[in-house]
């Protein structure tokens, strides 16, 4: 856990390509707004390791986006039962629904087809809306966080000096692989 955290710690502050991070964000976005253990879930969840992306942000986002995600889930049912009921699409979810094995994907479930609908749909903006706000977070926000007083006296708690431990040395491993 700890590792984790310090990855993403030391990634988000280091010379880790911003659309990595960025891509490791949208992957996680639609991670958590997909029903886990679904079909679909497993399925975009293995296509995300053909890419390159950073898996710590990843993890994070989709773990914060299914804490929250009983606030969100009334927004994707009805945004999968919008698209479930298009007219024209109709016959072929009937012909989906006939297939073999589709049904099991659950993919007439309202909040599967919104969770896919919904993460398809924000992953650009996700990717293009964290990529742009890296680089003013690394010069402006970065160093004011790491000066403030409250950090210096977070730092001061074994825990948290572990983990920072762990992300300097995530950090030089980062920097000594190039």
């Amino acid at each position: 856990m700890i590792r984790g955290i310090a990855s993403f710690i030391a990634a988000l502050n280091g010379n880790l390509k911003r659309g990595q991070i960025a891509a490791g964000f949208a992957w996680g976005l639609i991670f958590g707004l997909i029903p886990a253990g679904n079909f679909f879930w497993i399925l975009f969840f293995l296509i995300s390791f053909c890419f390159r992306h950073h898996h710590g942000s990843k993890l994070l986002v989709m773990a914060i986006i299914k804490v929250l995600f009983f606030a969100i889930w009334p927004l994707t049912d009805a945004l999968g039962w919008e698209v479930l009921h298009v007219e024209s699409l109709v016959p072929f979810y009937t012909i989906l629904y006939n297939m073999p094995f589709v049904p099991f994907s659950r993919f007439n479930n309202t909040l599967v087809a919104g969770g896919i609908t919904a993460g398809v749909v924000l992953w650009i903006p996700m990717y293009i809306l964290v990529r742009s706000l890296i680089p003013s977070y690394r010069k402006n926000l970065a160093p004011k966080i790491r000066n403030s007083k409250l950090v210096q006296n977070i730092n001061k708690a074994p825990f948290i000096n572990n983990l920072v431990k762990a992300v300097q040395i995530i950090h030089d491993k980062a920097d000594f692989l190039g």
